[in-house]
């Protein structure tokens, strides 16, 4: 829904003198004028002017679900003065953490992560060796409003990347610097129109948290070997719960200069054996 471009500390008393407007819920809601060009241009300019300014980033962070926002929210919480860019597929963020285990609302924390829970205020049950989320939308609403309330965060949504960008470093070794992204739309389809070139995103750290395998999961794992930074990759195990998740979290790292896995995508690392 569109609005008048207003100051917010303005009050309801100081929009109605500038405009006629009237809140009322019996039949006689007006709302301020407005024309489609001024939606038009008030979007174009604040996207247009946010990814120009973040064409170049301090850390690019591939992946909004629950690894990439909580890292995003770690980071930009400890280094405010970093320029923290998300780059997320999906039109909605969030992942697979907006629902517990086949397709049920509770969300299972083991401890000591509910400390984690207390940070952001999202209020829990305690079950001893962990503790119950009522419902994991509150868990992930909550996380994505923190994060993008945060002045040093931007996220890009139904944006994929398509690419790695990989330069050599002043040691002569290959390092990733950037990603190259395209409309998430576009990358689905480009077996349709004969040229739909991408756009990048520069930085000297990148983060992947792309979560399982997929249409795009664990893209930046599987472009190491295409581009020759790994010879081979790990990949899942069968379940254990005791294991898998303490491996996760031990094994996120730097798996070549300037990439990090993070989350699901650590299992491809080579490094999460269980």
């Amino acid at each position: 829904m569109a609005s008048a471009t207003l100051n917010m500390s303005q009050t309801t008393s100081d929009v109605s003198a500038n405009y006629d407007v009237l809140e009322n819920y019996e039949g006689k809601y007006r709302f301020a004028p407005i024309k489609e060009s001024q939606v038009a241009r008030a979007m174009i300019k604040r996207y247009s002017n946010t990814i120009y300014e973040r064409s170049v980033s301090d850390v690019v962070i591939i992946g909004a679900g629950s690894a990439g926002l909580s890292c995003a929210w770690q980071l930009a919480t400890m280094r405010p003065d970093l320029k923290i860019t998300i780059i997320e597929a999906s039109v909605s963020p969030g992942g697979g953490a907006w629902l517990g285990g086949q397709l049920m609302s509770p969300m299972i924390i083991r401890k000591p992560a509910d400390g984690f829970l207390r940070e952001l205020g999202v209020e829990y049950e305690d079950e001893g060796a962990f503790v119950v989320v009522k419902h994991a939308a509150l868990f992930t609403s909550t996380l994505l409003s923190k994060v993008l309330a945060m002045p040093n965060v931007v996220l890009f949504n139904a944006t994929a990347v398509e690419d790695l960008i990989i330069h050599e470093d002043f040691r002569g070794q290959q390092r990733v610097a950037g990603v190259v992204i395209n409309w998430t739309l576009v990358a689905l389809n480009h077996d349709m129109q004969s040229c739909m070139d991408p756009n990048t995103i520069t930085a000297p750290v990148i983060i992947s948290a792309t979560g399982h395998d997929g249409p795009m999961g664990a893209f930046s794992a599987k472009r190491l070997i295409s581009a020759g930074l790994k010879k081979e990759l790990g990949n899942m195990r069968g379940l254990d719960m005791s294991r898998a998740e303490p491996t996760i979290v031990n094994n996120t790292r730097e798996v070549v200069p300037g990439l990090i896995f993070a989350g699901m995508s650590a299992s491809f690392s080579g490094f999460c054996c269980l």
